[in-house]
C-alpha cells in the first residue's frame, strides 16, 4: 500500500464520540492510500458499465453520466487504517439512479476499475440512497488521487470499499472477492463492528 501526500497522522479534532466507530481516530486531513500507481484515464475514453446478471450490458460515457441527475450528499469517512474524516462533501449519480429499471437476479456486486482493482459489495448496500459515483469533492473536481474522475463511495462501509477510478460493476449471484478481501481484508468491512480483517 501506497502512503502519499496528504497523510500527516493523527490529529487533534474533537468529535462527538457517537461519531467515530470504535478503533478510529478523527483528522482533518484527507491521506492517500493506494493500492497501485494513479491511473490518468482521458475524460473522452471514460466509462460506466454495469454487466454480468443482466440481460444487455449498460455502459455511460462522462458525458451521459453528467447529465444524470445529481445529489450533493455530506458523510463521514472510515478508513480501516483507523483514521476518519467527517463532514465530507461529495457530488455525485446515486447508484439508486443508475439501477433504476435494471433486472437482475443477483444478490451481489464486485466493483472494477482502471488499474485492476476491485471490491466486493452486496447489491442491497448499493441502494436506498447508500452509494454514489462520485465526480466532485468540495464542489471540485475530484482530483485522480483520491479517484478521480470519478469514483464509488459507500460512506457507511470502510473506504477500501469505496473504489477509486471505478469504471463499473459486475452484477453476479456469488460474493466474489475483490482485491484486498483476497489478502484478508474483511469480506463486508463494517466500521461500526470494527470488520477490519477476515474473522474480526
Amino acid at each position: 500500500m501506497r502512503f502519499t501526500r496528504g497523510f500527516h497522522g493523527r490529529s487533534g479534532q474533537y468529535a462527538d464520540p457517537a461519531q467515530v466507530p470504535p478503533g478510529q481516530y478523527v483528522t482533518n486531513d484527507f491521506p492517500v492510500l493506494s493500492a497501485g500507481p494513479t491511473p490518468h484515464t482521458r475524460l473522452a475514453d471514460w466509462t460506466f458499465t454495469l454487466r454480468g446478471m443482466l440481460d444487455t450490458p449498460i455502459s455511460w460515457t462522462w458525458d451521459e453520466l453528467r447529465a444524470l441527475p445529481s445529489e450533493t450528499v455530506t458523510v463521514d469517512i472510515h478508513c480501516v487504517t483507523k483514521w476518519s474524516k467527517l463532514g465530507t462533501s461529495w457530488t455525485g449519480v446515486s447508484l439508486d439512479t443508475l439501477l433504476d429499471g435494471v433486472e437482475t437476479a443477483a444478490d451481489y456486486a464486485l466493483a472494477f476499475s482502471d488499474g485492476g482493482y476491485t471490491t466486493n459489495i452486496p447489491l442491497e448496500d448499493l441502494t436506498g440512497g447508500q452509494a454514489w459515483i462520485a465526480y466532485e469533492y468540495d464542489d471540485e473536481p475530484l482530483e485522480p488521487v483520491h479517484g478521480g474522475p470519478a469514483r464509488l463511495l459507500v460512506p457507511h462501509l470502510y473506504f477500501w470499499k469505496s473504489a477509486k477510478w471505478v469504471r463499473g460493476l459486475e452484477l453476479s449471484a456469488d460474493d466474489v472477492p475483490g482485491f484486498w478481501e483476497q489478502y484478508g481484508y474483511h469480506n463486508y468491512g463494517d466500521p461500526w463492528k470494527e470488520q477490519r480483517y477476515a474473522g474480526d
